[in-house]
């Protein structure tokens, strides 16, 4: 009973620095038009960061501690690629591409899961990977929300599919606490499936939104968000 109550409070918490990152977005008003696009690109690049962090310090890590190594797991980063490219594809070509929605979306479902797995299996790494996930929900909540509005979406119907989404987070890790806690094989598979589908919409879609032309700044806060993932598993080792 109290690893469930665990992960449900794990995956709400993380689920709900979506909303809060469409909140912050909802009330950040710059003036200044080109401090904005800057400021909105900056924290673009965070959400990079923090996404590769995870991927690099946490998902892929312990994935490969759960498949023993095996060379299986290079095919299957692949197949997460993959993936995430042919899904990407049918969007596009069905005119419902928001590469910052659907990439939030993508990661925060496969993550949950495997959060619930990891919770299940005793790993030391489920409370850094809850907060890893909060962490980039935030500014992917941020990016999402401003995304959405600018296509004309109302912004209250666009804060209210986030707060939907909060309650998916203790669904698909509830799933993964009860199915995944002792199949190691099948929980580093899904780890390393989202790991490969997450590089494919970092390197797609995220990180070409970044730059700005004569604006150097913006790309710093990918080094930012890794630096922040870094810091996690630092402080786990205490």
């Amino acid at each position: 009973m109290q690893g469930t109550l665990n992960i449900i409070l794990l995956t709400a918490a993380a689920g709900a620095c979506i909303p809060i990152g469409a909140l912050i977005a909802r009330q950040t008003r710059i003036q200044q038009q080109w401090l904005d696009e800057e400021f909105r690109h900056s924290v673009i690049a965070l959400g990079a960061g923090i996404l590769l962090g995870a991927v690099a310090i946490v998902l892929v890590p312990d994935a490969l501690e759960h498949l023993n190594h095996s060379p299986w797991a290079i095919a299957l980063m692949l197949s997460g690629g993959l993936i995430f490219y042919w899904l990407e594809k049918y969007l596009d070509i069905h005119r419902r591409s928001a590469p910052q929605f659907t990439g939030m979306l993508l990661d925060y479902v496969p993550e949950s899961l495997a959060l619930g797995g990891i919770a299940a299996s005793g790993a030391d790494t489920t409370m850094l990977l809850a907060v890893l996930i909060g962490l980039q929900n935030l500014p992917e909540g941020f990016n999402a929300y401003k995304e959405l509005t600018d296509t004309g979406r109302s912004s209250n119907k666009v804060l209210l599919l986030m707060l939907a989404l909060v309650p998916l987070g203790p669904i698909v890790g509830l799933a993964g606490y009860a199915a995944l806690g002792d199949q190691h094989e099948i929980l580093g598979s899904i780890m390393l499936v989202a790991s490969g589908g997450i590089l494919y919409l970092i390197f797609q879609d995220i990180a070409p939104q970044i730059p700005i032309r004569k604006h150097r700044g913006p790309p710093l806060g990918a080094v930012i968000g890794f630096s922040i993932a870094m810091l996690g598993v630092v402080l786990n080792q205490y």
